[in-house]
């Protein structure tokens, strides 16, 4: 195994880059899978404004970085910046993940499939579900897109400074499924709570609640209800305001940390061709978080 610290001129170097990009765990997450694969490699966060995206994406390029992690705001917007996009990751218009191969940018999303297998493993089954979704960013393309593969409606909720994000959104994926799907403004809150009221599942994927804002909430705690399971894919704090306000409501809940762990799992396995521990990459999270289990 790979001493820790151990740094030398032939180690390769994985990172996640992201606007803000203190909070992320990623780091702590996989420098402990490879510490324990005895991998030589190690694992950096890099805080990328949207204006210097590109001149971040030639730097992989530049000085051989051989996998990348992308998160809020940039997964939608560096895509014309890449060189390569696995078919699922194009048709939904977002990548999370890059690999470098020999100077070309290979990218695809692990986001949905992390996410589904996320609420399946905790015993929610997706099929024939009314589902209400909060944001309609980088992150929701993933997750919606898997999720409509089984669902039976998704109602999508958006700011009305965003909406047209929503709008695209319901565009692209009603080009590749035959399901209901409407979009409703987050400020119509009548509508909102309809929708919500007559939902099996919600899911929060805004950084609405997310380190260091943990006292905010996309939604109105009355709007939920008991047979509502609410999932929301932010993972730092593990239990956001959300889903606090959901379990005392009595609903069954899932944080992001999972789904978090499974696209990290997912991503990992690409760039190096190992599987790493999926329990060592929970407990490290876990700790750090210091939650008792």
């Amino acid at each position: 195994m790979k001493k820790k610290n151990e740094i030398t001129a032939k180690t390769k170097i994985l990172a996640v880059i992201g606007d803000p990009i203190e909070h992320s765990m990623s780091p702590t997450m996989h420098n402990a899978a490879l510490m324990d694969l005895g991998l030589d490699y190690v694992y950096e966060a890099f805080h990328v404004l949207p204006e210097n995206l590109e001149d971040a994406v030639k730097g992989f390029k530049a000085l051989n970085i051989r996998g990348i992690n992308v998160t809020i705001p940039h997964k939608v917007e560096i895509i014309p910046y890449l060189d390569e996009i696995e078919e699922t990751a194009s048709q939904l218009g977002a990548i999370n993940t890059i690999k470098n191969e020999n100077g070309k940018l290979k990218a695809k999303n692990t986001d949905g499939e992390g996410s589904l297998k996320s609420l399946k493993d905790k015993g929610f089954d997706p099929r024939d579900k009314k589902v209400v979704m909060i944001g309609a960013g980088g992150a929701a393309r993933a997750v919606s897109f898997y999720l409509l593969r089984e669902i039976k409606s998704l109602s999508i909720i958006n700011r009305e400074e965003d909406f047209d994000i929503a709008t695209n959104l319901k565009q692209r994926l009603s080009d590749s499924y035959e399901k209901a799907i409407e979009t409703i403004k987050l400020e119509n809150e009548d509508k909102v709570k309809k929708a919500i009221q007559n939902a099996d599942l919600l899911v929060n994927v805004t950084p609405v609640g997310m380190h260091p804002k943990v006292d905010a909430t996309p939604v109105k705690k009355e709007w939920l209800h008991p047979d509502l399971f609410v999932f929301d894919v932010i993972y730092n704090p593990i239990e956001t305001k959300l889903l606090k306000e959901a379990k005392e409501i009595g609903c069954e809940t899932q944080s992001g940390i999972e789904m978090f762990i499974n696209q990290g799992w997912l991503a990992f396995k690409w760039w190096t061709g190992k599987e790493p521990d999926k329990e060592i990459m929970r407990k490290v999270i876990i700790e750090q978080l210091g939650i008792e289990e």
